[in-house]
């Protein structure tokens, strides 16, 4: 069956503000949710679009998610990364930034595209790898994900599948650290990669870089690190 024959006996939708939350948010990405779509299908787009796309991808029992990101999206998302290469620079941790790594277990007939990911405690297994495997190898110890317009809840049991260890989820409004606890996603008060670090920080600096710009803000970001985290 072609990909276009599997996508109008699909149910597709376009999923809004209103299908989630009774608060406003401002539209920073869309997402396109396909049913009924086939493993081999899904295969068969990722080989037909490639790699050069600005979309992101989540696939899991048939169901695949086409996520646009917008302006609003994108800043945040990219900004979050610059202050974690800050915690990485002033704690002295290892760090590799893998992006929008394509993470897929063709067995389990799972994959994902997070906004971001990261190797911490496992980046000297696959520091010197040019490609890495799921299923053969670590998966990223951090996974960043930005939901400003909706909730990722549904990307959460392919990241446990995945075996995922730590996931932060930012909506612009607030940001969760979650932990992998017996197969399930368990909200937690200090991230596991960088300990004694509180999400209310993260948030108000995220928030701050609107008033102060990028540069000055991770400055600041970087004192408030030295001042409070290594000192721990």
């Amino acid at each position: 069956m072609t990909i276009a024959a599997e996508q109008a006996k699909s149910k597709a939708k376009i999923w809004t503000d209103s299908d989630h939350s009774d608060r406003v948010r401002p539209v920073a990405e869309q997402r396109i949710w396909l049913e009924n779509i086939s493993w081999q299908t899904f295969e068969q787009l990722l080989e037909d679009i490639g790699d050069r796309r600005s979309t992101l991808f989540h696939y899991i029992n048939g169901n695949l998610e086409i996520m646009s990101p917008m302006a609003l999206h994108e800043r945040s998302n990219r900004f979050i990364d610059d202050l974690i290469r800050v915690l990485s620079d002033e704690l002295e941790i290892d760090l590799c930034k893998c992006g929008s790594l394509l993470m897929r277990i063709p067995e389990l007939k799972i994959g994902a595209e997070p906004d971001s990911c990261y190797y911490i405690q496992n980046e000297p297994k696959i520091r010197n790898q040019e490609v890495i495997t799921m299923g053969q190898d670590p998966p990223p110890d951090l996974v960043l994900e930005v939901d400003i317009t909706n909730p990722s809840d549904r990307h959460l049991p392919i990241y446990a599948q995945l075996q995922v260890p730590e996931i932060w989820i930012y909506n612009g409004y607030d940001l969760e650290f979650l932990s992998l606890e017996n197969g399930a996603y368990q909200k937690i008060e200090h991230s596991l990669s960088f300990p004694n670090l509180p999400a209310a920080v993260v948030v108000e600096f995220v928030q701050k870089r609107l008033e102060l710009g990028d540069r000055q803000t991770l400055k600041e970001f970087r004192q408030w690190v030295r001042d409070n985290l290594k000192k721990s």
